[in-house]
């Protein structure tokens, strides 16, 4: 068919892959929208397009009708059909976005060996919960969670954390930063949006905090953790809230002393304040048993917040919040208008890691592992670069010396050699001035790469070589 007749110069490519009328509708879609059909151009009668193109003429006159009714084109009695005269404005381009760094090894913290995933036990775990999992728990769930994963993790968590953990006081949430925002969001609406967090601490929860509208203000952290006097004084006397990490402090890898742990409860419970417990790694200490949650010694004060990103992988989005009992109801309601509840499936499918100990074994392997990297770590760097904090957790904070390359110097260092590392001064609510050190995260390699990685950090960072 000579197209030129109505106006146009047009060749249509039909891909009837899916279809003859879904290839017909495709090639006439494509062309209207790249300007090769323009607007108000009459196409062929039916009859006339099928014979030209060797289809029934009701396969053409069905795509027709199609495009009539998703606006592509007009169809008008006595006048044949047109090209819609709206034109139809190209989408913007979007830029991709940011690849991964291109590091060869990446030494920085926030996330586990993912190759650690217990692929195998996590199959099984699915397979058998799908097996006995009733139909309803296919379709809108509790916003709280699913009960079989509630009453799981209170069990674990009490013996494992020492959290006085009830199942009607547990919500699942999906991550550890979705938990922050419920808290962050129903103390707003309570009008305590004041909320003290860890200085130094993680920049991108504080920036959590500040867009769901918290206001942020550092507690100062030292060599015995969190500055837990400090709260109900100075600029930290009216916060409704203060955010820690007691057991293995980030990033300066400290324990909460016990007596901060009896002033913080205190300040809790006479000012009506709420204790923010993040025990992100709390299930990782090396040289002795973890320390127990604060949360259980003062259930009433401490939201408790874990996560299985660290011990299973981030991929999950499985976080879970025991509460106060005051909270449960406005959390539960936040959670229900923000996404409704939690996916199910992975729900199900830890809970039965958990009921039969595959959980506990998962956390004894990793264990295991990251503290033979930890090892490795501190060995490798010999004498010339102590890491401080505790032997517990996924990272570990070296101090560079004043005299030497400052912090940014260094991560430029590292960078051109492939290597990726994370400052500290990052880390502090107010980052000029502060003391120059690195944040180095040893779980992420994959363990055939660790050792690899530990050679390119002991040349990059500054001082005599091991």
């Amino acid at each position: 068919m000579d197209w030129a007749d109505f106006g146009v110069d047009l060749h249509l490519d039909l891909d009837a892959s899916g279809g003859r009328r879904a290839g017909l509708e495709r090639a006439l879609r494509d062309a209207i929208r790249d300007g090769r059909l323009p607007p108000s151009t009459r196409l062929p009668a039916t009859r006339a397009l099928a014979a030209e193109l060797g289809l029934s003429r009701g396969t053409v006159s069905a795509a027709y009708d199609q495009l009539v009714a998703e606006g592509w084109l007009v169809a008008r009695i006595g006048a044949g059909t047109e090209v819609s005269p709206l034109r139809r404005a190209a989408p913007a381009a979007v830029p991709p976005p940011p690849g991964p760094a291109p590091f060869r090894y990446d030494l920085r913290p926030g996330s586990p060996d993912v190759g650690l995933f217990p692929v195998t036990a996590w199959l099984r775990a699915v397979r058998r919960a799908l097996a006995v999992a009733p139909a309803e728990a296919y379709g809108y769930g509790d916003p709280r969670g699913r009960p079989e994963l509630r009453d799981a993790l209170a069990g674990y968590l009490g013996r494992a954390r020492g959290v006085l953990a009830d199942p009607e006081r547990i919500v699942v949430t999906t991550g550890y930063v979705q938990a922050l925002v419920l808290l962050t969001t129903v103390l707003r609406d309570a009008g305590t949006p004041a909320v003290a967090m860890e200085d130094p601490g993680l920049a991108f929860h504080r920036e959590v905090v500040r867009r769901h509208g918290g206001t942020v203000l550092p507690l100062p952290v030292d060599e015995r953790g969190a500055r837990t006097d400090l709260l109900g004084t100075g600029r930290l006397a009216r916060v409704g809230a203060a955010v820690v990490t007691p057991a293995h402090q980030y990033p300066t890898g400290v324990t909460l002393h016990p007596s901060r742990r009896h002033v913080l409860t205190d300040w809790a419970r006479t000012g009506g304040g709420l204790v923010v417990e993040d025990d992100y790694d709390g299930e990782f200490r090396y040289d002795r048993q973890p320390v127990g949650a604060v949360q259980g010694t003062a259930p009433e004060q401490v939201a408790y917040v874990g996560t299985a990103a660290k011990t299973l992988g981030p991929a999950l989005r499985l976080a879970w919040l025991v509460l106060p009992a005051r909270l449960v109801d406005p959390v539960v309601d936040a959670k229900h208008h923000l996404d409704l509840h939690t996916e199910t499936i992975g729900q199900l499918a830890l809970a039965d890691l958990i009921d039969t100990h595959g959980y506990d074994r998962q956390v004894r392997t990793v264990r295991r592992r990251y503290r033979q990297r930890r090892d490795l770590l501190l060995a490798r760097l010999g004498g010339r670069s102590a890491l401080d904090g505790i032997s517990a957790g996924l990272h570990a904070t070296v101090q560079l010396p004043a005299d030497g390359p400052d912090e940014p110097e260094v991560l430029a260092t590292a960078a051109a050699h492939g290597l990726g590392l994370s400052g500290l001064a990052a880390h502090h609510h107010q980052v000029a001035g502060q003391p120059p050190g690195l944040v180095i995260g040893y779980a992420r390699p994959p363990a055939h790469a660790y050792p690899a990685a530990l050679d390119l950090l002991a040349r990059v960072l500054p001082g005599p070589r091991a």
